[in-house]
Parts: C-alpha cells; structure tokens; sequence
C-alpha cells in the first residue's frame, strides 16, 4: 500500500449524517469488544404492561459496557416488546383498549381454543408487535428518547412466569 493510503486507512471514520462524519474506527489493538447476557424471569399480573425500563438500564450500567447494542428478547408467543410512551399511563390504557377491539376474546372467532379463550387473542397480539428490540447504548446506558420505556406486555389474562433474554455486545471502557 502506498504511504498515502495507509494514512488514509488509519484516518478512516465510520457512518455519516447529512454528509458529515463521526466515530472514528479505532486500531484492533485499541478495541475491548465485550458481551453480556443475562436472563429476567419476569411475573406478570396478567394481561397488560410492565415495564422493564429500569432493570435494562441496570443491566447494562452494570455490564461495563460504554458504546453497544442491548438486544431484549421474550421468550414466548403469548407475550411481547414494546418500547413506547412511559409518562402517560393512558397511553398503556388506550393501546389495551385498541388491543381489545381489533383482537377480541370470542373463542368463537378462532380455532385454537385448547389453552383458553384468551390463548390464540394472545398470539395475534404478540404477532402484532415484536419479541425483540435492539437499543443503542452510548456512554454506560440505553439511548430512549425522554419520554421512552420498554415494556414486556402480557397478552393473557392471567398471570405468568416470563423469561426475557437481555444481551449487549459492543466497547468496554
């Protein structure tokens, strides 16, 4: 390689935002990639929302982690993620409410009725959402936006054991 390129090479930064750059790609050497992975066993009270925002934040305080990716992940298909609004309750009532009366329980509607009325509402609702979200996290803690939370929502009305898978991979200080 020519002189030219080699200090080019070394020089390189990483992504871009309205043609301006950031990061800077940092020697193997200077690198500490580092990975954490812990499982939450998470009681619901039945169906609606809690919210796993602090004990994430935690998580990945605790980690040692400063610059990564915190993968969360529900191991189930009658419950899911959302990261949504966490300063208005209303906002988890209203959600609820539309939940009801786009995915009624009327086991007449469905032909999987085995675990209750309330089981295959529950997987169209987790359908609906997600069973993971990806966070950045930048200086030791997850970047929401001000008025974010992520929640673990039980789509069954009775009370359950989840487990929630929390990873992060990334920079170490």
């Amino acid at each position: 390689l020519s002189s030219r390129h080699r200090a080019l090479k070394r020089s390189r930064t990483l992504g871009s935002c309205g043609g301006r750059f950031y990061g800077r790609i940092m020697n193997r050497s200077q690198l500490v990639t580092f990975q954490s992975q812990t499982t939450l066993r998470v009681a619901t009270p039945g169906r609606g929302f809690v919210d796993l925002t602090n004990r994430s934040s935690w998580f990945v305080s605790e980690s040692g982690v400063t610059n990564s990716l915190l993968t969360i992940f529900v191991r189930h298909t009658s419950a899911s993620l959302l990261i949504q609004e966490s300063a208005d309750p209303d906002v988890r009532h209203d959600l609820e409410w539309f939940f009801a009366r786009v995915v009624p329980d009327d086991p007449t509607l469905y032909r999987h009725t085995a675990e209750g009325a309330d089981d295959m509402p529950a997987h169209i609702r987790a359908a609906l959402t997600q069973t993971s979200v990806v966070i950045p996290v930048g200086n030791g803690r997850p970047l929401l936006g001000t008025w974010q939370g992520v929640y673990l929502v039980e789509h069954r009305t009775a009370p359950h054991q989840r487990d929630v898978i929390l990873h992060v991979m990334g920079a170490s200080a």
